[in-house]
């Protein structure tokens, strides 16, 4: 590859890489002009970096505020290199600024056929998420506030009463409805009272 490609090569896998906060993968780097022994080579000179398997980093772009959230995103890709997942349930509470305690894991939503092993650090749920239930925040799509609270209204792991403060905090800012939560405090106490109703 030619000096003036090479420039080219890197300009482009930059471009990509700056909207996803320094990473891009084998298929981008190829797609850009990167056959695998050049990628081979610009690892061993320390270029790039690598995370995990067909995922890299161009190490002088500066780490998105939510690297770690990031990185598990783009480790969800498919075989046609486009992730799976959308950021979900307490993760998107947080993100949301809705929530009043930090999650001790990364929660994504992926489609029922997701094969990958969950990763430490992160809680995979499957199901299906439309395209109007999800919002950008930065490069990741994001459960919409409704489509968190529906999430979270069977989750144990959440107190009610922190349920139902994130839920006003919702009306008062304007991203939910007052009569979706007042739908979304009952469907709450309606789980739990049937499953108290189990146990006892």
């Amino acid at each position: 590859m030619a000096y003036h490609d090479s420039k080219s090569a890197l300009r482009t896998l930059t471009e990509v890489a700056a909207t996803q906060g320094g990473y891009f993968t084998a298929k981008q780097a190829e797609s850009a002009g990167y056959s695998p022994q050049n990628l081979s080579y610009h690892l061993k000179a320390g270029n790039f970096e690598r995370f995990g398997h067909g995922l890299y980093r161009i190490p002088t772009l500066p780490l998105a505020e939510h690297d770690d959230l990031l990185r598990l995103w783009l480790w969800t890709r498919g075989h046609d290199d486009q992730p799976r997942a959308v950021v979900s349930h307490q993760t998107a509470l947080v993100l949301h600024d809705l929530a009043e305690f930090i999650p001790t894991e990364i929660h994504l939503t992926v489609p029922s056929g997701f094969r990958k092993k969950s990763p430490d650090g992160c809680t995979l749920h499957k199901g299906k998420v439309d395209s109007s239930e999800t919002q950008p925040f930065d490069a990741l799509p994001v459960t919409t506030p409704i489509r968190t609270m529906q999430d979270l209204a069977g989750d144990p792991s959440i107190p009610a009463e922190q349920f139902e403060q994130a839920v006003m905090t919702a009306v008062e800012r304007g991203l939910i409805l007052q009569n979706q939560a007042s739908e979304l405090i009952e469907a709450r106490r309606g789980i739990f009272s049937k499953q108290k109703g189990k146990g006892s």
